[in-house]
C-alpha cells in the first residue's frame, strides 16, 4: 500500500461505485456510451508553520463524457464527491461535442492532506 496521499487514488476510490469506465490523462480504450477522465491540475504546499509545509493541497479534473441524459449521472457524481470530504471547485457544461456526439461535463476537485515528513 502506498504510504503517500493521492487524490487521484481517492477519487478512483470515491468513484469506483459508479461503474464508469475512467482514465487519467485521457481515455486510450474504445469508448462506452458514458466514461470518466480524470486530469490532475495542482499540487501546492498551502499552508506552512515555522518555514515547514502543513498542508498539501491537490486538486483534479473530472471530465463526464456521455452521449445521452448526464443529469443524473451528474448529480450521482457531485453525491458522492460531497460525502468523500472533497471540495468541489467548479462545475461547468463544457458543450456537446460535434465529431463524436458526447456531451462533455466537468467537476473541478480539491483535497487538503495533512504534510507528515
Amino acid at each position: 500500500m502506498n504510504n503517500y496521499n493521492s487524490i487521484l487514488r481517492d477519487l478512483k476510490k470515491t468513484l469506483m461505485v459508479t461503474g464508469l469506465p475512467m482514465e487519467t490523462g485521457v481515455f486510450s480504450d474504445q469508448v462506452p456510451e458514458e466514461y470518466l477522465v480524470i486530469i490532475p491540475m495542482n499540487d501546492l504546499f498551502d499552508l506552512f508553520a515555522d518555514n515547514l509545509p502543513q498542508m498539501d493541497l491537490q486538486e483534479a479534473r473530472i471530465s463526464l463524457f456521455a452521449k445521452g441524459n448526464y443529469m443524473a449521472r451528474k448529480n450521482q457524481i457531485v453525491a458522492l464527491l460531497i460525502a468523500g470530504d472533497f471540495t468541489i471547485t467548479d462545475r461547468r457544461y463544457i458543450g456537446k461535442e460535434a465529431d463524436t456526439g458526447f456531451h462533455h461535463i466537468v467537476i473541478d476537485v480539491a483535497k487538503e492532506y495533512a504534510v507528515t515528513l
